[in-house]
């Protein structure tokens, strides 16, 4: 595959007034906004992405994300996909509810409300505002070299691409930031704290799942949905649920980790989100109650109506990197990576 060298010859101080060309490494959710912004600004960008195939984004999602797109909400995506969330209810084991966070004056302070949507349909309605002749896959980046003029990236396949700013949108495992320290730290120009390993604190297993039964799972009627946050005063979890359009709902359980457990799970420790792993993990957590119905509700209820393809497990870990540099910028988990 040939592409179009936009960058500047390296060797010519560009003084033109010509848009910058950007270099989008990663077709996760953040890069895939970042494109989509660029496109409506009609500001010139490419798109790569190591995987082949569509990235398996985690299936829960916080609405807090949503509001990176509050002043477009109504255009960019459909009202219907999503569901309006002004509390945040924290369950203990036994099914009491502890207290309420509620944010309904959101609106009225911040100019948008809180709104629940599955990931994965975020993920479908923020790709289809990217064209696919921007959106190059099975591209994995190799290095990349950057200097006053431009940025050069080159891809496992012996491709090249430049331009004018490079974004690095790759995940906690980020081959644009990983290539730039490597470079930054030859120079002396590294900070300490830039140069320690991730710390591993936690792991995760998230699902959304099928059509549930309404009767089973009343809240599925209500018109607003919550969060529900549950606890364990004994287990080292915590899990959370919530309604979301179509009788579906988003489930997630999250195990902080201490030295020793963490030893017992680093064979699993991966660069994103997967399948691989989540049976296990599921089994540890079937049991874990949830409100709502009769009170016999549990994670067991929503795992098996969770399709294998919609469940995935990972490794979390919690630290924020503090540089970029030139023509180089972190974007999401480049930058910052933490526990949900």
């Amino acid at each position: 595959m040939s592409f179009v060298l936009h960058g500047p010859d390296p060797s010519v101080f560009d003084k033109s007034n010509r848009k910058p060309h950007v270099i989008i490494i990663g077709a996760g959710l953040a890069g895939l906004a970042l494109a989509a912004l660029l496109q409506k600004a009609g500001i010139p960008y490419n798109v790569f992405e190591k995987s082949p195939q569509t990235r398996n984004e985690p299936p829960s999602f916080s609405e807090r994300t949503l509001a990176l797109f509050s002043r477009k909400w109504e255009s960019w995506m459909s009202m219907a996909k999503s569901k309006r969330c002004s509390t945040i209810r924290l369950f203990n084991e036994r099914r009491e509810e502890d207290y309420v966070l509620d944010f309904s004056l959101d609106r009225e302070l911040s100019g948008y409300e809180g709104r629940l949507i599955p990931r994965k349909v975020l993920y479908e309605i923020t790709l289809a505002q990217v064209p696919e002749e921007r959106l190059h896959r099975g591209k994995r980046m190799l290095w990349m070299t950057q200097g006053e003029n431009g940025v050069h990236v080159k891809f496992s396949d012996g491709s090249e691409f430049e331009g004018d700013i490079l974004f690095g949108a790759d995940g906690a495992y980020s081959a644009v930031r990983q290539s730039l320290f490597d470079r930054l730290k030859k120079d002396r120009k590294l900070p300490a704290s830039d140069s320690k390993e991730l710390p591993f604190s936690c792991v995760s297993v998230a699902g959304y799942t099928g059509p549930l039964d309404p009767e089973k799972f009343p809240f599925l009627k209500e018109e607003e949905s919550s969060i529900i946050n549950n606890r364990s005063d004994e287990k080292p979890y915590s899990w959370n649920v919530y309604a979301v359009n179509d009788d579906k709902m988003c489930w997630r359980a999250t195990m902080y980790l201490d030295e020793e457990s963490s030893k017992l799970h680093t064979s699993f420790r991966t660069t994103g989100w997967g399948e691989g792993g989540a049976d296990s993990m599921c089994k540890e957590v079937r049991d874990f109650p949830i409100p709502g119905g009769e009170g016999t509700l549990t994670l067991d209820d929503l795992i098996d109506k969770t399709p294998k393809y919609q469940m995935a497990k990972v490794m979390l870990e919690e630290k924020v990197f503090d540089t970029w540099y030139c023509r180089t910028v972190l974007l999401r988990d480049c930058t910052f990576v933490s526990p949900p």
